[in-house]
């Protein structure tokens, strides 16, 4: 049975309820539809934030603030509808973060786990539990929980990335920890390249046993990602709502990269148009290659390369492709999934 409307307030309802307030209590039923509701409902709204002006306003901070003062250098990406709550999504959070030539974003570690995507430069680096990666636009870097790390930039150009963290999950939970390392650089005890050459070629050391729930690759260069969705495109085998749509994976276990954040790449091939399609995980989105246009719930966004857009939960999503494009994107999904909240829909279905 579902109450469509609360009950009506009498004086002697009225009364009672300024009683139990006074011993912290309230009653369900004056509340029930606002708090198990029919549908997803959310405070969030789609929005898109173009790369010209986010870089711009990122350069300006460069001179006014360094990455060691600042801790990190980041511009927060806040939804409309979560002002002041250093969110994109109700679970995830976004910032845009700039590393100039000949600075280090002083080591320290975090129980919140990240993300990096690459948007701007080259040959950067980011080092995670002693290996570093050189970083190029379309890469996906993981900073797992919990694991010293440090960014820097010895080349002669600015970097820039997204970050994507699970910071509201921990919030909700109360168990943020963090602490900063003695100097700027964390020691490192692998050459680069290493946890890719152990884990990310069909193979383990023969004695290695999954220990964090993070994939145990802390860096996806965009260029096998992008080589594997050009293999895939010459089958043909185009998913009406998705295109080709990857899913970066643990290849240890098979499961999500992180635990708690779902990051997809997908190819749309020049003029596609997708079909209808929601689901329950509120999704930012990144074009790497290309440019179009995504329509959420009758709003359409153009895009092009850089640009970051979100859709919200239980929205209804269509991309079209005016070029060959590319698009990132990252999610609560593999939270939702193991509790057993996530669910989609395609149009007629």
């Amino acid at each position: 049975m579902v109450i469509e409307t609360a009950p009506e307030v009498t004086p002697e309802r009225a009364a009672y309820y300024e009683k139990i307030d006074k011993d912290n209590l309230s009653a369900l039923w004056n509340v029930f539809n606002d708090i198990i509701t029919a549908k997803p409902t959310s405070k969030l709204v789609p929005h898109m934030w173009k790369f010209s002006k986010l870089r711009e306003l990122l350069l300006e901070s460069g001179p006014l603030i360094t990455a060691k003062e600042a801790e990190r250098r980041v511009l927060i990406l806040e939804n409309p509808g979560l002002r002041g709550e250093s969110k994109i999504t109700t679970s995830l959070y976004a910032g845009l973060q700039l590393v100039i030539p000949g600075e280090v974003a002083p080591a320290h570690r975090h129980m919140q786990s990240a993300l990096r995507f690459i948007m701007e430069g080259s040959g950067a680096h980011t080092a995670v539990g002693g290996e570093r990666t050189y970083m190029n636009v379309g890469d996906f870097v993981i900073t797992p929980q919990w694991t010293w790390h440090d960014h820097g930039n010895h080349t002669d150009e600015p970097m820039m990335w997204l970050d994507g963290l699970d910071i509201p999950m921990l919030q909700l939970f109360d168990c943020s920890f963090s602490e900063g390392w003695s100097d700027d650089e964390h020691p490192l005890t692998r050459p680069p390249g290493d946890s890719l050459a152990r884990y990310g070629n069909g193979l383990v050391p023969v004695d290695y046993h999954q220990k964090p729930l993070n994939s145990p690759i802390f860096s996806y260069p965009y260029e096998r990602t992008r080589e594997t969705l050009e293999t895939l495109s010459k089958a043909e085998a185009w998913d009406e709502c998705h295109g080709i749509k990857l899913r970066y994976i643990n290849p240890v276990t098979g499961d999500s990269a992180m635990p708690t954040i779902g990051t997809f790449m997908q190819l749309l091939p020049k003029g596609f148009k997708t079909k209808p399609y929601r689901s329950t995980d509120a999704t930012v989105f990144v074009p790497v290659e290309g440019k179009g246009r995504t329509i959420v719930n009758g709003h359409a966004f153009e895009w092009g390369p850089q640009d970051i857009f979100v859709v919200p939960s239980w929205a209804w999503i269509t991309h079209e492709a005016d070029e060959e494009s590319t698009l990132f994107s990252y999610s609560d999904r593999p939270a939702q999934e193991k509790l057993g909240f996530w669910r989609e829909q395609r149009e007629g279905s």
